[in-house]
C-alpha cells in the first residue's frame, strides 16, 4: 500500500464521517482512528524492508537544509492562492535522502506531480512524499529531522 492509497482512505473516512478504519492484508496493517474530527491517529505495520534505499538521520545533517523559509500566508495576503503540501502521516520529516546529501527541493524549485519533495519516516519506514501538484515551491514550513503530524503543512506551493 502506498501513500496515495492511504490518502484516498483518509479522504473516504472524512467524507463518510467515520471514526475508525482498519485494514489488514498480506503482512500490512493500518488502523486509523479519528475522534471529534480533530485528532487523528494512524498506526501502520509493515514487514521490515530487506535493505532500505535511504537512511536519513539528524546526525551530520546540513543545518541549513529544510529550515523554514517564512511563515504561512495571512488572510488578505497576495499569497492566499498558495496550496499546502501536507504530511500524509505522523513521523519525522527529512529534507534530503541522506544526511550528507543535498535537499530534495529548495524554495523556488519547480516541481511536478511526481517530484519527491521530502521523506517522512514512520516506524522506521522511509516514505517518499511527492508534490502531487505541479508548481513552484514558495515556502518550506518544517525543519529537517523535525517531528510532523498527520495533515501538517510541510510546504507551500504556487500551483502552475
Amino acid at each position: 500500500m502506498d501513500i496515495k492509497e492511504i490518502r484516498k482512505i483518509i479522504e473516504l473516512i472524512k467524507e463518510n464521517d467515520l471514526s475508525e478504519f482498519e485494514l489488514e492484508e498480506e503482512g500490512f496493517r493500518i488502523l486509523i482512528k479519528r475522534s471529534n474530527g480533530f485528532e487523528q491517529k494512524i498506526i501502520a505495520q509493515v514487514p521490515p524492508p530487506s535493505a532500505p534505499a535511504v537512511i536519513p538521520g539528524p546526525a551530520g545533517a546540513d543545518p541549513g537544509a529544510g529550515e523554514p523559509s517564512g511563515t504561512p500566508a495571512d488572510n488578505g495576503n497576495p499569497e492566499d492562492h498558495l496550496e499546502p503540501i501536507t504530511s500524509p502521516m505522523v513521523g519525522t520529516f527529512y529534507s534530503a535522502p541522506a544526511p550528507e546529501a543535498d535537499a530534495f527541493i529548495a524554495v523556488g524549485a519547480e516541481v511536478d506531480v511526481d517530484t519527491v519533495v521530502c521523506i517522512v519516516e514512520a516506524m522506521k519506514v522511509m516514505n517518499e512524499i511527492t508534490a502531487e501538484v505541479k508548481g513552484t515551491i514558495r515556502q518550506i514550513l518544517v525543519e529537517n529531522a523535525a517531528p510532523v503530524q498527520f495533515g501538517q503543512p510541510l510546504f507551500l506551493i504556487d500551483p502552475a
